[in-house]
């Protein structure tokens, strides 16, 4: 899953990830913009996704990012893998890999590294 959380407007970055996932095979739910962390976690449960990809240029992914992971945890639903991406200072990186973002791409990161990171640390649920 790719998801917008927050009042972030600007997707375009979701949907080059969006696709590169699906060139490259996987299945993909796309969130659609302006999403709560409650509304994305219930969609992956319900759509049973393996991973939460979550895009935010806004900069409140201190607060978006963390609260998603926690929701997962209290739902029983924390094997599926979060990780993020957007404008992320490197001095927030740290932090957010401390409170269960497993990986956090910034922007230059190539498509394929992308991939090839998910495909390397995301086994299906």
């Amino acid at each position: 899953m790719v998801a917008k959380p927050g009042l972030d407007g600007h997707d375009r970055g979701a949907r080059i990830i969006a696709r590169a996932y699906r060139d490259a095979g996987f299945e993909v739910v796309y969130s659609g913009l302006h999403q709560t962390p409650e509304e994305i976690v219930e969609a992956a449960i319900q759509e049973d996704v393996d991973m939460i990809g979550l895009s935010s240029l806004a900069g409140a992914h201190k607060y978006l990012f963390p609260r998603t992971v926690e929701l997962l945890r209290e739902k029983g639903a924390d094997d599926i893998v979060v990780c993020g991406g957007g404008i992320i200072p490197e001095e927030d990186i740290p932090a957010l890999k401390k409170v269960g973002i497993k990986q956090v791409f910034t922007p230059g990161t190539p498509l394929d590294v992308i991939v090839k990171w998910v495909e390397d640390n995301v086994k299906p649920r």
